[in-house]
């Protein structure tokens, strides 16, 4: 298996709805060996999951990962506490930012480099109420412009 292979296991499309994301970051998560093997079968949920950090430390919150069905006393608690390994500085960088600017941090996708499990973290600013309604004018928009310009191809 080649170390740039690439395989999604869980995706967060209501983050995109919900906020402007300025800033992505790859971290790794620090997991246990059940945890590991029911992402590979793509048994995760970031949909509710979010992110803080405590002491110099990053750590998601609300990240359900289902127990793994061969596992027995080895599985986790689903919904346990995880940490996500950044380097020092970028750590740093994104505490600043939370701090000064009014930052969010939410998860946006879950994936595998490699034999390495990662999350996509993106540093978000949440979207108003009129924010969004334009979101899906543009949306309905595009999808009628797709719509009248496949009529015309197939007409």
């Amino acid at each position: 298996m080649s170390k740039d292979s690439y395989k999604l296991v869980a995706n967060n499309k209501k983050a995109y709805h919900d906020y402007f994301i300025e800033d992505t970051y790859e971290a790794g998560i620090a997991l246990s060996g059940t945890e590991v093997k029911s992402l590979r079968m793509g048994r995760c949920s970031i949909k509710e999951s979010f992110i803080r950090i405590e002491k110099g430390e990053v750590f998601i919150y609300g990240m359900h990962i289902s127990p793994y069905e061969k596992g027995n006393i080895f599985n986790k608690d689903p919904l346990r506490v995880r940490k996500l390994l950044l380097h020092r500085r970028q750590i740093s960088k994104l505490v600043g930012q939370i701090a000064e600017k009014g930052y969010t941090l939410v998860p946006l996708k879950v994936y595998f480099t490699g034999s390495l499990a990662k999350v996509e973290i993106g540093l978000a600013k949440g979207k108003k109420l009129y924010d969004k309604r334009q979101d899906i004018a543009k949306k309905d928009q595009r999808r009628e412009a797709e719509k009248d310009f496949k009529i015309r191809n197939l007409g």
